[in-house]
């Protein structure tokens, strides 16, 4: 029992480092900054520790007793897997945050709810239980909207979109203040369906505990089968998606995360590599197999597992070509994001509708890990990007190149990764997820994600070219002749995204060693309690 203090102490740390920011900012603001950071720190440690060294396994204790609720943390191959690539990609944002915040106004509030959103995050992952993760869940979702509407007092150049762009005579140009209610209000849509289906299956089964809703899925009398004598059963799977498909953006309720881009781009790092948007993924990743087995009781696996499917690769294909035409760079990285997700989405669902059930599931997860890293890179030097250039619009950028080679490596190493190009890490996963569509005589799937992979070379090739070769523009040359050149970042900066886009690279070349390990690793999650 002691050992599994680790496991509760991963998410809590960060939670007690948010509630503690103001008593330090009181102190001084550089005792703030490295509290801030440290609290991170302190977390991804333990993830570590307690993955090399805390016996998988359900630590709980009573919380209502007379409802049959309890609080416990889940140690098992799949939150371990997880909350490490949460805790380290987090910290290594937060140690860029020390450099790229550097004299904004509202310092204690951004480290407050960054430590809050890293807490939340690790919470919904580590939980036993759908009450627990939707706490989680839900903290994630308000973290999101305060960091989003950061900048609250809505400077032009915080905002996104073309000044003059409409939609259906709509203008599509977003204040801060405007796009954090857009995120929060269009992620609770989805949320509204989980939390129907949550509480839908807790009236039938009378637990929220992953491990006791997987025990009772036997015999006519479980919570499944009276879900399914009632015709609720798939619609209750359904509406449980509906809150990763708000949460991960997908369609239909994608539109919120392009312009969520008006937060700080370290912000817009821990939402699209380590936080936010993984948090749908990781949630059907961790129920997907209690209703595949659900589900197969009563022959509807094809039909959930379609729409996953389907989902995922639709997204996928339409927020490719959203990228291919944005202007700004931080919305290409955001539609990227959503087409990626996308893809980690059909790996999820094409495991429902193939024979391998696990190499689906793992195929996912990989791309998961892939993305995380060189999207966490490609978003951080982003952010020093639009710093050094004074404007999110690439056509007022170019000619980068020269004055920012590491800057401009690791945004190539990152984006060859994104594409796809062996040896990098994409090219795994993403071949992968390909492979598993094409042999499971899913052709159709396939041949979206085959176009869709097309179209990201393409919007990442157009990005880098415009943003860091050719000549600089007249608003670049404008700046270097007010005094204002190019330059690398801070060490503080520049590591992290180095590092990353470094680490995308080495995750590639190593794929083969440690993608095997890795598969059996993950695939301990079906041998475990919970799906024994």
């Amino acid at each position: 029992m002691a050992s599994s203090v680790l496991a509760w102490l991963i998410w809590i740390t960060p939670l007690v480092g948010a509630l503690l920011t103001p008593i330090f900012a009181k102190l001084h603001s550089r005792v703030r900054d490295v509290a801030a950071v440290g609290f991170t720190f302190v977390a991804a440690v333990l993830a570590t520790i307690t993955a090399l060294t805390v016996s998988a396994g359900d630590y709980t204790v009573a919380w209502i007793p007379s409802l049959n609720i309890t609080a416990g943390v889940l140690v098992d191959p799949l939150s371990l897997f997880m909350v490490n690539i949460v805790a380290w990609i987090s910290l290594l944002i937060m140690i860029y945050s020390v450099g790229y915040m550097k004299g904004e106004f509202g310092l204690t509030r951004y480290w407050f709810f960054m430590n809050l959103f890293i807490g939340n995050m690790l919470l919904l992952v580590l939980a036993d239980n759908l009450l627990m993760m939707f706490f989680g869940w839900e903290g994630v979702g308000l973290c999101s909207y305060a960091l989003i509407g950061h900048f609250y007092r809505d400077e032009p150049q915080y905002w996104v979109g073309s000044p003059g762009d409409k939609a259906l005579g709509v203008s599509e140009e977003y204040s801060p203040t405007k796009a954090g209610m857009k995120a929060f209000v269009m992620t609770r849509i989805g949320d509204i369906a989980l939390l129907i289906a949550i509480f839908l299956i807790y009236a039938f089964a009378r637990t929220f505990n992953y491990n006791q809703l997987v025990s009772q899925l036997g015999g006519s009398g479980s919570w499944a089968a009276n879900l399914s004598r009632l015709g609720l059963l798939l619609p209750t799977a359904l509406l449980f998606f509906g809150g990763p498909i708000g949460k991960s953006a997908q369609f239909p309720l994608q539109e919120w995360l392009p312009d969520a881009m008006t937060g700080p781009a370290s912000v817009s790092a821990l939402i699209h590599a380590a936080t936010m948007v993984k948090a749908g993924v990781f949630l059907t990743g961790r129920m997907g197999p209690v209703f595949f087995i659900a589900l197969s009781q009563f022959n509807q696996v094809p039909q959930f597992f379609g729409v996953i499917a389907w989902i995922g690769a639709l997204t996928a294909l339409l927020a490719a070509t959203q990228a291919a035409v944005a202007r700004e760079i931080k919305k290409v990285l955001a539609y990227s994001t959503v087409s990626q997700i996308g893809y980690m989405m059909l790996a999820l669902g094409l495991a429902g509708l193939s024979a391998n059930f696990l190499a689906g599931y793992t195929a996912g997860l990989l791309h998961l890990l892939s993305h995380a890293v060189f999207k966490a890179s490609l978003f951080l030097a982003a952010g020093w990007v639009l710093h050094v250039t004074e404007s999110r619009f690439m056509d007022e950028m170019g000619g980068l190149a020269k004055a920012m080679r590491l800057t401009s490596a690791s945004m190539l190493l990152a984006g060859l990764s994104l594409m796809g190009i062996p040896p990098f890490s994409g090219f795994w996963t993403k071949d992968a997820i390909l492979s598993l569509s094409f042999l499971g005589g899913q052709y159709i799937l396939y041949g979206l994600a085959l176009s869709t992979a097309f179209i990201t070379g393409f919007y990442t090739v157009r990005m880098l070219g415009i943003t860091l070769a050719g000549k600089p523009s007249n608003h670049v040359e404008d700046l270097m002749e007010s005094g204002k050149h190019p330059h690398e970042a801070g060490y503080t900066m520049l590591i992290p995204y180095l590092l990353l886009a470094v680490g995308s690279l080495a995750l590639g070349l190593l794929y083969p060693l440690y993608s095997g390990p890795l598969t059996k690793y993950i695939s301990g999650t079906f041998a475990s309690t919970i799906y024994a």
